[in-house]
């Protein structure tokens, strides 16, 4: 009787596994080299990119890629499905299709937070013109509304999945430029990750985002060595907004829950003239919601 209940489960999983690895060829297959900086050489047979390159730019074997679009029966972590999404351009919705036939959860943002109420989504609107998010204990930016998808850039133009405080801060140049005292802020965000991730060694999605401003960002890895921990505090920000200019606001953070993870930022003006420009922003903002 064992046998002939397992039987359909294990049946289950080799599907699974043909079909995430004829999805892997034909998004491999799909990419010019030079869509990922690689020359294209003149004796390349294939009509995308090589195993071998899939495996070197997500950094992981190549006989372990190799064996993944084997169908063979191995365990893949949500660290290297992420580094395949992104190495493949996957969109939001082939993203997703990769997890679910990899048999794990999308632990990015761009996965729905069910603490996001639609209440709290009022709450944010009501804010305008103050610029506002909804955070959790990764700084993964979960809901915003429209001054603060201004404040920085444009958070709209951010894939779901980019949309982490640190990996902004530290890799996207938009958010680069606007934060005025940079160093500073880089090397205290640094430490405040440090002690935000004491309660969260070994999970998968801390362990993944640690991984990635690594590899990408050598101003983390050299803060990061640094080993400082500060924890969070009401704080003055400066930013030079692209649209509106300097600004210069209050963080608060007002957290949503006994156990201090998810979190309200909020940014209100330090004194008239960042009022009047926050004005400015969010009518900017409402703009674009202009057809």
């Amino acid at each position: 009787m064992a046998q002939e209940t397992a039987a359909p489960v294990t049946r289950g999983s080799e599907i699974r596994r043909h079909e995430l690895a004829a999805f892997l060829r034909s998004r491999r297959e799909r990419i010019a080299p030079e869509q990922v900086g690689l020359p294209r050489g003149t004796r390349r047979r294939t009509p995308g990119l090589r195993r071998e390159e899939v495996a070197q730019l997500s950094a992981v074997g190549v006989t372990w890629y190799t064996w993944l679009e084997q169908s063979r029966d191995i365990q893949v972590s949500v660290q290297v499905l992420d580094a395949l999404a992104r190495t493949l351009m996957l969109d939001a919705s082939e993203r997703a299709h990769l997890f679910q036939l990899a048999g794990a959860t999308d632990p990015t943002p761009a996965a729905s937070c069910p603490s996001v109420t639609p209440a709290l989504r009022e709450v944010l609107r009501a804010l305008e013109p103050i610029p506002a998010c909804i955070q959790n204990s990764r700084y993964d930016i979960v809901a915003y509304n429209r001054t603060y998808a201004l404040l920085l850039g444009d958070l709209d133009e951010v894939p779901p999945e980019d949309r982490n405080c640190m990996l902004l801060a530290y890799t996207n140049s938009d958010w680069r430029a606007a934060i005025v005292h940079r160093e500073e802020t880089l090397r205290l965000m640094a430490a405040r990750l440090r002690a935000s991730m004491a309660g969260h060694l070994g999970e998968p999605a801390w362990k993944m985002l640690l991984k990635r401003l690594e590899a990408e960002s050598p101003e983390f890895r050299e803060n990061w060595e640094r080993y400082e921990v500060v924890g969070t505090r009401t704080k003055t920000k400066e930013f030079l907004n692209p649209y509106v200019g300097l600004l210069i606001l209050e963080h608060t953070d007002l957290w949503l829950g006994p156990e201090a993870g998810a979190r309200m930022v909020t940014y209100s003006p330090k004194n008239e003239e960042t009022r009047e420009r926050l004005e400015k922003l969010h009518d900017i903002a409402k703009g674009k919601l202009t057809p």
